[in-house]
């Protein structure tokens, strides 16, 4: 689908030949679309402009890229890192992807499940069918593991590795 940005910011879709919100391209996008984004005036592609704009303003900016964080992107200035950060969240986004397939295609062999204290309800919130059911009041509630280190702290980690390989080679 090919939708012209006007210069006060509004969305024409040429296929259905009306004016869209941006959340109406969003619900298109999320149903299979596929969308191109030109500047009405210039012919400019800014696909990927709108496309990450749907994504900081429809997933709250602050939670996917912290401040911080941004901060040591845009000091950085790097084509290397951008490519790094373009391969490495498309490769984990890849990744997720298979292995939330493989989960559910899996679920319906799971014995495991019979096994539940929550029933039903958990496999269908282990394949993003919902919300798990409460936990039984007679059950003391199991101590929960120490969580696993967030996205956002993986990959801080792994940007200050590369800033220290970065000036290691800017002093050669």
């Amino acid at each position: 689908m090919l939708v012209k940005k006007y210069g006060n910011r509004r969305l024409y879709d040429t296929e259905s030949s009306r004016y869209v919100t941006l959340e109406e391209l969003t619900e298109k996008i999320r149903a299979g679309a596929e969308c191109r984004v030109i500047d009405a005036k210039t012919n400019r592609d800014l696909t990927q402009e709108t496309l990450t704009q749907i994504i900081i303003e429809g997933r709250g900016a602050d939670a996917l890229l912290p401040a911080p964080l941004l901060h040591q992107l845009i000091r950085l200035q790097d084509d290397a890192l951008a490519d790094f950060l373009g391969r490495y969240v498309q490769g984990a986004l890849e990744l997720y992807l298979q292995a939330r397939k493989s989960s559910q295609a899996v679920m319906p062999f799971n014995p495991l499940l019979a096994l539940n204290p929550f029933g039903g309800a958990f496999g269908n919130w282990l394949q993003g069918g919902g919300q798990p059911a409460p936990a039984p009041q007679s059950a003391p509630p199991a101590p929960s593991p120490a969580p696993p280190p967030s996205d956002v702290e993986v990959l801080r980690r792994e940007l200050d590795e590369l800033k220290a390989s970065l000036q290691k080679r800017k002093r050669r």
